[in-house]
């Protein structure tokens, strides 16, 4: 049995949602840590002061906003930016929002 998790079509981000991902600080350093990396993060080897059950919930939120796919590798969940899709859908804003310290 595959497991798959809901991601939003990009035609269907909003600005709106992204931002509003995007105003938590816990939230825009998963981001961070997830333009730095060469493939995807589990989610547990991400640098974040908050319990796992915590940044469960920031991942959902991220997701559930477009700004990351997740994905299973056997137990793992793998969790990578999703660059492209945003960038279509908003060009420059990813960028933009890393460069002022997202």
């Amino acid at each position: 049995m595959v497991r798959t998790l809901e991601h939003p079509d990009p035609a269907d981000l909003t600005l709106q949602q992204v931002l509003e991902a995007l105003v938590d600080p816990v939230r825009r350093r998963i981001v961070t840590q997830l333009s730095e990396a060469a493939d995807g993060m589990s989610c547990g080897t991400f640098d974040a002061a908050v319990s796992r059950s915590t940044l469960t919930h920031h991942f959902n939120v991220l997701r559930e906003a477009g700004l990351i796919r997740q994905t299973y590798a056997g137990t793992t969940k793998l969790n990578v930016l999703r660059t492209e899709d945003l960038e279509s859908r908003f060009p420059g804003l990813l960028p933009a929002l890393l460069a002022a310290g997202a």
